[in-house]
């Protein structure tokens, strides 16, 4: 029993911080793109519209991660490991990031961020407003390679109407910071 429950305690020490790094990448690439997107949103105060809702799911990577490898040297070199990290039957959410990210710091960009909101909540405050001004973000789960120094990203933008948008952020992890490098198969309706 005793040997079991060595075990037991030395795979939990080793996946520990494998999955807090995990936590800490996407806490660290949900701050570069809520800095970007929110850049020009502002401070919530009661009674005052907000038009960008953050989705609080992580969507699934898809077959058109394969087209954004097609257009990218860097990715093409590591096609293998970012294929295997495409599954659309993800079912995560951005919560775990999102505390990590706000908590006891970047209090200001937490001003202009609303909570992450389902897309029923989003559809509610939306058609109670009909206005057609709110966004929603959606944030992929982001596919780390080549020993987790890049990361790519997808990120969409949903309206009412028709007039949606995104792209893939492709991102480098330079002195323990994520930057953006570039943006891949960038589109809108």
């Amino acid at each position: 029993m005793k040997h079991y429950n060595l075990k037991i305690v030395l795979t939990l020490l080793f996946i520990a911080p494998l999955a807090f790094a995990q936590e800490t990448d996407n806490a660290a690439i949900l701050k570069i793109i809520f800095a970007k997107y929110y850049k020009n949103e502002k401070v919530i105060a009661k009674g005052r519209l907000q038009l960008l809702s953050f989705y609080c799911q992580k969507a699934p990577n898809n077959e058109e991660v394969l087209e954004v490898i097609s257009k990218s040297d860097l990715l093409k070199k590591n096609a293998d490991e970012v294929k295997k990290q495409i599954d659309i039957t993800v079912n995560e959410n951005w919560s775990a990031a999102y505390d990590f990210l706000f908590d006891n710091q970047n209090q200001y960009l937490k001003s202009k961020v609303n909570a992450c909101m389902s897309f029923e909540e989003y559809k509610v405050a939306s058609d109670r407003i009909n206005q057609n001004n709110q966004r929603l973000m959606i944030v992929n789960k982001p596919i780390y390679f080549a020993k987790n120094t890049y990361a790519l990203v997808k990120v969409a933008f949903y309206r009412n109407i028709e007039h949606n948008n995104g792209s893939f952020l492709l991102l480098e992890k330079v002195n323990g910071e994520w930057t953006i490098i570039q943006y891949l198969n960038e589109w809108a309706t």
